[in-house]
């Protein structure tokens, strides 16, 4: 077989997987692959492996091995055959394949038993060896399923699956069975397999709990007999959530109600219905199976008034489902409230939501209570028409209880109807009199679900024989009074007119008032219906305590209703009435008759004596057969005469009726099957013992009539209980009749109701109205089995916990809360009464403050009681309250919590945890108290604005929690913050109930933007102008005070200002002025740089900016602009337009501690005085303003330039013999030399002023300064008083301007000083050194000091500083040369010049001698520093420019055209040049000028007669060619020194304890070069030269060979024990002692020298050098010689320890010494030891030193430097 692809070399592998996520499971016994993948080896493709799968015993099976050559070279192999005897092939020893060509190789298994067999065949080339390998497998299982399955989110408690795929890949039949467990299901546990066959498996997850899950499910597969063979397994992997649920308003915007989710329908009209809508949300990511219910109330309900669509249902993840309930309400004027209780299987918690809504009835009132018809003949007839009004959004049903078809002499229509809401009816009354009597009729109209309605219907009616009395509404209103008040006393009709219970209408007849008094025994207007319609009740008077006139019975008539068993033939029927006198009066009664009625009472009319019965036969004979009849009989009685009335008083007739009914349906005859409908079909009476009212609705909707009656047969007991009224009726058709029921509820009546059967059209044909009447106890549930737990509470606060309470009755119900008077103090609710609904929750509120730590438990008693009966008995139940009074406290995490540092005038919001661990909750009232920690900073605690602010003052920790304050800290200032909050807690009230207690320190550090600036430099024009000057031109010390300074709050609100102004010239108001004065400089110069290094020396990130006036300008439109300009804008535009002050960068950030250098730039383009306002501004802090002046000078001008023009000398104390000597600057800023001269005058007359003593003297009052040079003006100034001088002195500058410069200086008594040093009186402090650290931008070198302050000294003192030059290059090597001319004679430095490699760093020994003459010394040392690659570039161009001088020197060109050729030879053998006329001739290179005058015309010699034009312009390239090359421009590095030196006698009283310590030269500095001094013989000079270096070489040589001399060495270990001599000598005496009274004759000069004011002194004081340098006399005596020769030896001393600490510290920089490592002591061995003799002092010395591990008093160790070899070690050399 050919090998389809190329793969990787065979590996025996027992477990292959697929590329899916699929794995096949095996038996023990190893599945094959599919096919053997090829391999390519040695250029042969071919494959790795055969594999025989299907064999069977006894056969031959063969395969063939394809060998192909892909290599482009020809292949020979050597194979080897298969070793056993199962394999066998048949082919050569050797194969030879070309390039491109295939080789088969069929190879042959002969099996012989079942088993397993493995062979290979080896093929052997000139790369190397490889086999394949031949194997024959048996058969067995394999099962392929996935390695893991996840099955979808699922809810808890619920169930989700999945499927996954179960495949046989063997070629097996293979049986299966799987593990079930809880949690995961698999179906089909078990099955059968054909080979190839794939089965779908599902699987079901069921979680009890919200967990991750994972289990491995194992299925067992093998044989059918053997299934336990091999095992295969599968991870399931399910995940649990809890599901939840969501009830929502859809018409509620918040979804976070206040007391849960609520559904309120509103105002619902009774019998109607009204929907809403809620969603069911589920916020969980699984989805949620629900079931829907009604809260149980543990009370017999009815049928529910609400109805819900949904009763169980599923929601997806983050899905909603909507729901709908329905309100139908069943009582008007009730409320109704249930809850709906949503139960999510799996959730943990149960969901309310809460149905209300509120039924309303109609409101029926008519437009008249009286229709007076008047006066009317006997047989006529009166409209009246009246209103019916429906003032509510009901639809109402009403009927008239009176018979309008011709049975009453009163009708109206329509008699019955409905009303639609908001609306109204016009009702036509008619009376029709037949007999001539007053009649009156009370008419009831009844209402559905409402009590009914009375109408009074008079009139009279006149014949020609009878004329009652006419009967008025008046009178029907004094009747009633009459009855009213029959029991009391008379009331006149004023004096109840007055009690407002009696109205006069417009015509002034009485009617009663609204607000009538009732009286104690008036009845509601259902009893007065009743009792109507019983036919015992007056209509007059609404009293049930008065008897009735006239009464009748019975009061409903059933004709044919119940027939006997003896039927007879005949339909006429009659049955009797009675009608009873009740009165004391005669009475006449008149029944009404109706025309073709079946139904007539006889007799028609009689008279009743007081108090007597009569009765009547009421007859029914229908007209017609198989029909129904109806009637309301009506009878009135009047009296006979009004005698037994007392008074005038008229009383209207009394009328009784009598219902009857009746059909004429022959017996068999069927009757009418009615169709009707009765709603309600189920009454529910108040569960109270009292008489209740309800009214149903039955309304007839067929085409037939029907006639209706109680049927009391079914249950005649309950059925008794129950009055219905009325109780029998014909109804016509679409006509309804309201029907009122009433009754008094019992506590024996069936919980379920009884059913009241109607017998319709007098047959078989019932309608059956279910009745509740039955009284139920009251019922409220109290939450927690009727106990309240409150939790552990602080004493004195109060902890508040909700409690429900639940009606769970059907009556509406109000409670009250009473809690005993001892227990008032402890606990109260909120709210303590109010009103429950049936089924209703309330939330109480309950407030406990204990009063004590203690165990509190009380008992309150709820009261409740039903609304409607409001006296009947109320019912009690109590709870238990538990509540424990502990103490409470609270704590912080950290007690002191370090903010850091925060910019004033920000915020920074922190957090502080406080903990509560106390067993109860605390509430508390936190205080700050603020301390500024800073010294010396005055402040007002009281006004003091308190930094920190807190969010919340008051509040409660919970027990063992802990609650984060949050505050804000907002320094107003630049201080130490330390603020402590404390605590007090608060009672129940809400007042403070402890003192305060600290909870922790909060420290934090206001601070803002600060900038500083810590050096600077100058380049370009003012290169040469020292630190000190710079430092005074831009006024930085003043600079510097402003920005760290405390800004105001204005600048620290606003960040960098830019486009804040609208004009070109932006107004200021910042305080803060300053002058950056950039000096003056020649017109066309070099600009004028400076730089400044900047630095942050706060904590925070400082954001800076140097604002122009036009970066302060608002950009506005073309037409905005006016374009006038004045002329400041105009110039300032000038000015920035041509950039003649620039600055680099203009802003930029600063880290704190970082430095940057910002270059400021004035360009000299033009003349004049230049000015520019700048803002520098620091972003939230200082703003300054920086006037930009510099000055530029035409070339030819003189220009004297100033520092300052107000100079301060430093003070001096009133006569002091030897004044200071001071110096003041002048420079010349030009271009041309200056003469200056000081005006004398004013210090004459200064003289004068002060009785002739010299206050101040100049000794070189005139002199003449070069261009760019600095002279120094030299001063004395001698206070006479002690008082401040101001001296406005003019310095005259010739042909240049005068400059008026103000000099200041104090006096001060030392009397008045006491003990204080007036040293430190100085007005003039020395700057303190720098530590350079940054370089400046394209600085090589750098100083390690810009300033040395050497402070006061003595007179004829040395003092020496060391000082470093480093390169700070890594690439330029760099030459220096310190310039004698800057430091004058006082200082020395050296070495004065040298070189330094990259990185390299030299030190440099300052040496400073002060002068004889006490001196304020101002120097500024200035340090060349030259790349030596620039140096190199131009001495290569130098001498290059000197050859070529040299060259043209030598040559010259023959110009005259006139020369013979004889005249060659003074070209020296060259070659005669072409005619002139051709051409000028060729060159090769430039030769010198001719030797003539300037004027290109003249004659010389007659060989140049005239210069042509190209050869002047020859000669001037050669001119400018020939011009001498500059040396490149050195850096210059200054070097400021100051010092102060005073005489020996003012230095030794005022620091006696320093005196020492300063060495003192006896050779003084003269202000000339020191003249030629005589050494005596034997000694040398000690002048600086090579002939002292020669000394110190040949002494050098000298004291090595002696210590390298072993007796020497032994002489000075003895010498310790020798006896001191002691010699007094002459050099120490006068050297060392501590007394300079000696030297004063010698060293100190006479003060008369000094203050005399004679001319010939003058001038000696004017001889001073070019330079300025201070000098002395030439007349003052000089120093004698012999002194100073015996110390010599010092002197060699001191050069010897000052080389010794110079080279200690050149280590220490090189790295050679470690100056912080720990001294090394050298141990000397035991004194027995030594071959030396030493002393016992000695000896003893030592062992004391050795024990005790320390140094005797006075030795200094230095560091790695043994203290014996200390003086062996550091030599001094001329070199060195």
């Amino acid at each position: 077989m050919l090998a389809e692809d190329s793969g990787a070399p065979w590996k025996p592998s027992t477990d292959i997987k697929d590329p899916g996520i699929h794995q096949r499971h095996r038996g023990e016994k190893h599945q094959p692959q599919a096919s053997s993948q090829s391999r390519c080896l040695s250029g042969l493709e071919l494959k790795s492996e055969l594999v025989w799968e299907d064999w069977d015993l006894g056969r031959e099976f063969t395969k063939t091995l394809v060998l192909k050559n892909i290599h482009s070279k020809l292949q020979k192999l050597h194979v080897r055959p298969p070793v056993s005897k199962f394999f066998t092939t048949f082919i050569r020893q050797i194969i030879v394949l070309s390039p491109g060509t295939s080789f088969s190789m069929p190879v042959c298994f002969r099996p012989l038993q079942r088993c397993e067999y493995e062979d290979s065949i080896e093929f052997q080339s000139k790369d190397g060896s490889f086999q394949v390998c031949l194997r024959a497998i048996i058969p067995c299982h394999a099962l392929e399923v996935p390695d893991s399955v996840l099955l979808p989110l699922c809810a808890v408690q619920n169930s989700s699956n999945t499927n996954f795929l179960l495949k046989n890949v063997s070629k097996l039949q293979t049986c299966f069975q799987w593990n079930n467990t809880a949690l995961f299901q698999i179906s089909p546990e078990q099955g059968l397999l054909k080979p190839g066959q794939e089965c779908h498996i599902t699987v079901v997850f069921r979680p009890q709990e919200a967990l991750v899950y994972q289990q491995q499910a194992n299925c067992r597969f093998g044989d059918e007999g053997d299934k336990a063979e091999s095992c295969c397994s599968v991870l399931l992997q399910g995940i649990a959530k809890y599901p939840c649920l969501q009830l929502r308003n859809p018409d509620t915007k918040d979804d976070k109600e206040q007391c849960g989710p609520e559904l309120h329908f509103g105002s619902v009209a009774i019998g109607q219905s009204l929907q809403k809508h809620f969603d069911i949300f589920n916020p969980s990511p699984v989805t949620a199976s629900f079931s829907l219910s009604r809260l149980s109330s543990g009370a017999h309900l009815l049928e529910s008034e609400f109805i819900c669509d949904v009763t169980r249902g599923k929601v997806a993840p983050g899905g909603s489902l909507r729901a709908a309930v329905t309100y139908t309400p069943a009582v008007v004027d009730s409320v109704s409230v249930e809850y709906l209780s949503v139960k999510c299987r799996g959730a943990l918690n149960e969901t309310l939501l809460k149905l209300t809504g509120n039924s309303i009835g109609p409101k029926v009132s008519l437009s008249s209570a009286v229709v007076d018809f008047g006066c009317v003949e006997e047989g006529g007839a009166v409209v009246q028409t009246v209103e019916l009004v429906n003032s509510a959004p009901v639809e109402a049903f009403y009927q008239w209880d009176l018979d309008c078809t011709g049975n009453s002499v009163f009708s109206i229509q329509p008699a019955s109807g409905t009303l639609c809401p908001h609306s109204h009816t016009t009702l036509k009354a008619v009376y029709r009199p037949t007999q001539p009597i007053a009649h009156h009729r009370r008419v009831t109209c009844i209402i559905l679900h409402r009590d009914p309605i009375f109408l009074d219907l008079i009139g009279t009616c006149h014949s020609e024989l009878q004329h009652p009395v006419i009967l008025k509404p008046e009178h029907l209103v004094l009747y009633k009074l009459h009855w009213y008040h029959r029991r009391d006393p008379p009331d006149t009709l004023t004096a109840m007119q007055q009690e407002n219970k009696v109205d006069l209408d417009q015509e002034g007849v009485p009617c009663l008032g609204e607000e009538s008094h009732p009286g104690p025994g008036k009845i509601t207007p259902m009893e007065e219906y009743y009792q109507s319609c019983l036919g015992c009740m007056d209509p007059l008077s609404c009293s049930s305590l008065s008897s009735p006139h006239v009464s009748v019975v019975p009061s409903e008539l059933l004709f044919n209703h119940k027939i006997s068993s003896s039927l007879s033939s005949s339909s006429t029927s009659s049955l009797p009435v009675s009608i009873t006198n009740h009165t004391r009066g005669k009475l006449g009664l008149v029944w009404t008759a109706a025309q073709d009625s079946p139904f007539t009472v006889s007799p028609p009319s009689c008279d009743l004596a007081p108090l007597k019965s009569t009765s009547f036969r009421v007859t029914y004979d229908p007209k017609q057969l198989n029909t129904l009849h109806g009637a309301q009989l009506e009878c009135f009685a009047y009296y006979k005469d009004n005698r037994h009335i007392e008074g005038q008083l008229l009383c209207p007739p009394w009328c009784v009726t009598v219902r009857v009914i009746g059909h004429s349906f022959l017996p068999g005859k069927e009757h009418f099957i009615p169709c009707c409908s009765l709603q309600p079909p189920q009454v529910a009476f108040p569960a109270l013992s009292v008489l209740s009212y309800r009214t149903v609705l039955l309304q007839n909707s067929g085409e037939l009539p029907l006639t209706f009656c109680l049927d009391h047969s079914s249950n005649p007991a309950l059925a008794e209980s129950v009055s219905v009224v009325p109780s029998c009726g014909l109804l016509q058709p679409g006509k309804h009749q309201i029907l009122t029921l009433r009754t008094t509820p019992t506590e024996d009546s069936p919980k379920q109701g009884f059913g009241l059967h109607l017998r319709l059209n007098a047959a078989k044909h019932t309608k059956e109205l279910t009745v509740v009447s039955v009284v139920e106890k009251l019922c409220v549930s109290l939450e927690g089995d009727n106990s309240l737990y409150f939790q552990p509470t602080a004493v004195g606060s109060r902890t508040r916990r909700s409690h429900h309470i639940r009606n769970l009755s059907r009556l509406p119900l109000r409670f009250q809360w009473s809690i005993p008077e001892p227990d008032q103090e402890l606990i109260f609710v909120e709210p303590d009464a109010g009103e429950l609904h049936p089924n209703e929750s309330s939330v109480q509120i309950w407030s406990f403050s204990p009063l004590g730590e203690q165990t509190y438990t009380l008992t309150p008693t709820l009261t409740f009681w039903p609304i409607q009966a409001p006296g009947c008995n109320k019912s009690h139940r109590t709870l238990n309250v538990v509540g424990l009074g502990s103490k409470g406290f609270i704590e912080a995490e950290t007690a002191v919590l370090d903010v850091g540092e925060i910019l004033v005038g920000s915020c920074r919001a922190i957090q502080l945890p406080l903990v509560n661990n106390s067993p109860c909750s605390v509430s508390y009232c936190l205080s700050v108290q603020q301390i500024l920690l800073d010294a010396g900073l005055t402040y007002d605690p009281g006004t003091e604005p308190k930094a920190l602010q807190l969010d919340c003052e008051r509040g409660t920790i919970v027990s063992h929690s802990t609650m984060l304050l949050r505050s804000t800290i907002r320094p107003h200032r630049r201080a130490q913050y330390l603020w402590t909050i404390s605590y007090q807690m608060l009672n129940a009230s809400g007042f403070v109930s402890s003192p305060p207690h600290a909870v922790c320190e909060v420290r934090a550090k206001g601070v803002f933007p600060t900038l500083q600036v810590i050096d600077v430099c100058s380049g370009g024009s003012v290169g040469r102008l020292s630190k000190a000057h710079l430092w005074e031109l831009f006024s930085l010390d003043s600079l510097n005070e402003h920005m760290l300074s405390n800004p105001s709050p204005a600048e620290l609100t606003h960040r960098t200002p830019t486009m804040h102004s609208l004009s070109s010239f932006p107004s200021v108001f910042t305080k803060d002025m300053l002058d950056f004065n950039f000096g003056a400089t020649p017109m066309n110069s070099e600009p004028s740089i400076f730089v400044l290094m900047f630095h942050n020396p706060g904590s925070i990130p400082v954001d800076w900016a140097f604002l122009f006036p036009a970066d302060q300008q608002i950009e506005l439109d073309y037409w905005a602009e006016t374009g006038e300009f004045s002329s400041t804008e105009l110039y300032q535009m000038k000015v920035q337009d041509n950039h003649l002050f620039s600055i680099s960068p203009r802003s930029g950030t600063l880290l704190p501690g970082q430095q940057r250098a910002v270059h400021f730039t004035h360009s000299h383009d033009s003349a004049g005085k230049d000015r520019l306002p700048v803002m520098l501004k620091l972003s939230y802090g200082r703003e300054t303003l920086l006037n930009f002046q510099g000055l530029t000078v035409e070339r030819d001008r003189p220009c004297l330039h100033v520092a300052s023009k107000q100079h301060v000398f430093t003070s001096v104390t009133v006569g002091d013999r030897t004044p200071p000597k001071q110096v003041y600057e002048l420079h010349n800023c030009g271009a041309v030399p200056l003469r200056y001269e000081v005006d004398t005058a004013v210090l004459s007359q200064l003289k004068v002023d002060n009785f002739n003593h010299p206050v101040l003297v100049c000794f070189n009052p005139e002199g003449e300064l070069l261009p760019g040079r600095t002279a120094m003006l030299e001063w004395i100034f001698s206070p006479l008083e002690p008082k401040m001088y101001h001296m406005d002195i003019p310095i005259h500058v010739q042909d240049g301007d005068s400059t008026l410069v103000r000099f200041e200086g104090c006096g001060f008594d030392s009397l008045t000083l006491g003990s204080t040093n007036p040293f430190n009186c100085s007005d003039t402090k020395a700057p303190e050194p720098r530590v350079k650290t940054v370089s400046f931008p394209g600085q090589v070198v750098i100083l390690s000091e810009d300033s040395v302050s050497l402070g006061n000294i003595p007179v004829c003192s040395r003092s020496s500083r060391i000082l470093f030059l480093t390169n700070v290059s890594h690439t330029d090597s760099v030459h220096y040369k310190w310039l004698k001319e800057s430091y004058q004679q006082v200082v020395q430095i050296h070495p004065e010049q040298g070189g330094l490699c990259p990185g390299e760093s030299a030190l440099c020994a300052l040496t400073f001698t002060s002068t004889d003459y006490p001196t304020c010394y101002q120097l500024d040392v200035i340090c060349q520093v030259i790349l030596e690659a620039s140096l190199t570039r131009y001495r290569d161009a130098l001498q290059r420019w000197e050859e070529e001088k040299e060259r043209q020197r030598d040559e010259f060109t023959i110009t005259d055209k006139n020369l013979t050729e004889t005249q060659g030879v003074l070209i020296d053998k060259e070659p005669v040049a072409a005619p002139v006329n051709k051409g000028p001739p060729f060159r090769k290179y430039k030769t010198l000028p001719p030797i003539c005058p300037s004027g290109g015309c003249e004659t010389v010699g007659a060989i140049c007669t005239k210069i042509l034009r190209a050869e002047r312009r020859a000669q001037r390239e050669t001119a400018k060619s020939l011009k001498r090359l500059e040396p490149p421009q050195p850096a210059l590095l200054h070097l400021g020194v100051t010092a102060h030196s005073h005489a020996l006698l003012e230095y030794f009283s005022h620091r006696p304890d320093q005196f020492n310590e300063h060495y003192r030269c006896f050779q003084p500095v003269k202000p000339q070069r020191p003249e030629a001094t005589s050494f005596p013989a034997g000694l040398p000079s000690t002048t600086h030269g090579p002939e002292r270096d020669i000394t110190v070489h040949v002494l050098t040589s000298l004291l090595r060979g002696v210590l390298d001399d072993p007796a020497f060495t032994h002489y000075l270990i003895t010498l310790p024990s020798k006896p001191i001599p002691h010699r007094l000598q002459e050099t120490s005496s006068s050297h060392c002692s501590s007394s300079p009274s000696s030297l004063l004759p010698h060293l100190t000069p006479k003060p008369h020298i000094l203050l005399s004011g004679t001319a010939e002194q003058k001038e000696q004081h004017n001889a001073v050098d070019s330079e300025g340098t201070a000098g002395r006399s030439k007349n003052e005596p000089r120093t004698q010689n012999t002194p100073h020769t015996e110390h010599v030896p010092a002197d060699m001393c001191e050069d010897v320890l000052l080389n010794t600490l110079q080279n200690l510290m050149m280590e220490a920089v090189r790295g050679e010494l470690v100056l912080t490592a720990l001294p090394r002591t050298v141990i000397l061995p035991p004194v027995f030891t030594r071959t030396r003799k030493m002393s016992k002092a000695m000896a003893e010395k030592e062992r004391e030193i050795l024990r005790n591990g320390k140094e005797p008093a006075g030795t200094h160790h230095l560091p790695n430097i043994p203290k014996l070899t200390l003086p062996l070690l550091f030599i001094p050399t001329a070199s060195s």
